[in-house]
């Protein structure tokens, strides 16, 4: 995996930044950070495993391992993620 930087808070992860298994591979790129900042509350992360439609994927916050700088690593292998909801529930 290649360096991701440094643990960062949900509140500062971007746009764009990709999404590893905890297997290490690469499964896409963030589309949306889901939070409800005013609480302190993350929801989990939405993001695109393809670059044309029907690929976009939710992963509830507990299935979240690391953010950091520049990507951000599930608790879940490559072999869970089609099983995660297509959109946000």
């Amino acid at each position: 995996m290649e360096d991701l930087g440094h643990p960062v808070s949900y509140l500062v992860a971007k746009r764009g930044i990709p999404v590893f298994s905890s297997d290490g591979e690469k499964l896409g790129r963030v589309v949306k950070v889901l939070a409800a900042p005013e609480a302190h509350m993350f929801d989990g992360i939405l993001f695109d495993t393809s670059w044309g439609p029907g690929g976009r994927r939710f992963v509830d916050a507990p299935e979240v391992g690391e953010i950091y700088e520049r990507g951000v690593v599930l608790k879940i292998g490559a072999a869970e993620v089609d099983s995660l909801p297509k959109r946000r529930p």
